[in-house]
């Protein structure tokens, strides 16, 4: 722990990071999205050593350069519920659009095989969509998707299979017309501005509001899952139910802890913030080692954890960067 408390759990060189999630009973996941050559693996689990395997299997982790039944094309985000793995998979290489159909699966973490997979179609995972990060409401039945290629929600019910895409025309899902500045630089993508759109995700301990933020963006956004669910609401009366909550920092990963406080990276000041319940902004962590904090998950202990996916440091060679997954406790 270094005088900032931040631990480094696990370390990645040139092997980039997104998510991270740890379960119930503390076995700690990492996955890492195709937008590189000569990816190593998708999923891993993460050993109290900073040893790591791959997950479930290493068949499941072997790319032949295109989509396989039971092998991961590019996996965006990790999330243990219960007694579950969920991957999900934009199917999207280097995020040049989806081949094959974006993907979900479920694994049971007793057994380490596959419960549930979900599939995609076009209709709403389109080419240019890129699934982003999930949420799962297990009172409803139903996962919650952001799209930030695009800009939507995702609502899937797990006991039918059936998918919709909502809040794919509305201001709330979209990037907005800024330009992110980290650590000294515009952020520039294949030369351009980019514009990532709905990212960040968060359920409230209640499971009555979904939260979400675009990436390239400082306004916060919340609404009510009971709309979201009901299908007589079309897409003008459910946007009626959209909230504002004001500007945050540019964040990519979101979470909530237990007290109800919404957790949220800066991406432009190498930390991480929380908002209160009351809605007061305030820092947690803030350090130069905190490169793009990009996914969240809290342990039993209240340790806070988070990977640097430097993904503003993407653009050139990556092999002698090192991607961490760190952790800091959570005081109070």
């Amino acid at each position: 722990m270094d005088a900032t408390g931040i631990t480094k759990v696990a370390s990645f060189k040139g092997v980039q990071i997104t998510g991270v999630t740890i379960s119930q009973n503390g076995r700690l996941f990492a996955n890492f999205p195709r937008w590189h050559d000569n990816l190593p693996f998708s999923v891993v689990e993460v050993f109290s050593s900073g040893e790591y395997k791959p997950y479930p299997d290493e068949s499941w982790n072997t790319w032949n350069g295109h989509p396989e039944e039971n092998k991961f094309t590019c996996v965006q985000s990790v999330i243990a519920h219960k007694n579950s793995l969920f991957v999900l998979d934009p199917a999207s290489p280097k995020m040049k659009g989806v081949i094959g159909n974006a993907m979900l699966y479920e694994f049971d973490l007793a057994t380490n095989i596959l419960l549930n997979k979900w599939i995609f179609d076009k209709t709403v995972a389109p080419e240019k969509s890129y699934l982003n990060d999930l949420r799962i409401d297990q009172e409803a039945g139903k996962i919650y998707i952001t799209e930030s290629g695009l800009g939507a929600i995702l609502v899937l019910d797990m006991n039918t299979g059936k998918i919709r895409r909502l809040l794919e025309n509305h201001f709330s899902t979209k990037s907005e017309a800024i330009w992110l500045t980290v650590e000294g630089q515009h952020w520039v993508k294949g030369g351009e501005k980019p514009h990532i759109h709905a990212d960040g995700i968060a359920l409230s301990n209640d499971q009555q509001y979904l939260y979400y933020h675009a990436l390239t963006g400082y306004g916060l956004y919340r609404i009510p899952t009971e709309a979201l669910n009901n299908e007589s609401l079309d897409k003008e009366a459910l946007a009626e139910y959209i909230e504002s909550l004001g500007n945050t920092p540019a964040p990519d990963g979101m979470v909530f802890d237990q007290q109800g406080n919404l957790y949220l990276g800066d991406l432009e000041r190498n930390a991480i913030m929380y908002r209160t319940p009351e809605g007061e902004l305030k820092t947690l962590v803030q350090d130069t080692a905190i490169k793009w904090p990009d996914t969240f998950t809290i342990d039993s202990q209240n340790q806070f954890y988070f990977t640097t996916s430097r993904i503003h440091e993407m653009e050139g060679d990556i092999s002698q960067l090192e991607f961490n997954i760190l952790k800091v406790p959570i005081l109070g």
